[in-house]
């Protein structure tokens, strides 16, 4: 297993091992000591699944607030995702700025989102399925998003109309969002 930076601190591709033969593939998606290895000490709590039927669907930006707020692992078992992360900590110099991965059920790569960043994808292919840990419970209360065309972020979803949920499509913009994270140096 590997971890990889990305130009956000805190927000990490990993990468696991993948053992192939004749028979097919196996490869350890995650554990707990492996992750501490690599200096990742996040114990998560529910496992979260999605399907979405139709390419360009775009599920996000979403967090949590305070005191329910998640540390994310992503990894797409179906098809292709475009898999984004904002950091969205008010005095982050990181602040308003994002990620973009590609997440492919043959590429088997996950992404590390911390807390403190929205999180969001766009599938790439009909008939995408998405899994996620996360290490706080799902909480209606400080469930939160942000518009995923907000120009302050300006994440490049490529030429695609997005399909989006009525949730999504009313999010507010950063710059009126009540989230309650604070930049910690």
């Amino acid at each position: 297993m590997q971890k990889i930076e990305t130009k956000l601190p805190g927000v990490f591709i990993i990468e696991p091992q993948v053992f192939g033969d004749h028979r097919g593939w196996f490869t350890e998606t995650y554990s707990l000591e492996r992750f501490a290895d690599l200096g990742i000490n996040t114990v998560f709590v529910q496992d979260n699944q999605s399907f979405s039927a139709q390419k360009g669907t775009l599920r996000g930006l979403h967090f949590q607030n305070n005191p329910m707020v998640q540390t994310k692992l992503v990894r797409c078992t179906r098809g292709r995702i475009l898999d984004v992360a904002v950091d969205i900590r008010k005095g982050s110099p990181n602040y308003g700025q994002s990620v973009a991965v590609e997440l492919t059920a043959d590429n088997y790569k996950q992404l590390y989102i911390p807390q403190g960043f929205a999180h969001a994808f766009m599938t790439l292919t009909d008939d995408v399925e998405v899994q996620y840990k996360v290490d706080a419970y799902y909480s209606p209360e400080c469930d939160r998003g942000i518009r995923y065309n907000d120009p302050d972020i300006a994440v490049d979803w490529g030429e695609t109309v997005p399909v989006l949920s009525a949730k999504d499509q009313n999010s507010p913009m950063l710059k009126d969002c009540d989230c309650n994270f604070i930049y910690q140096a």
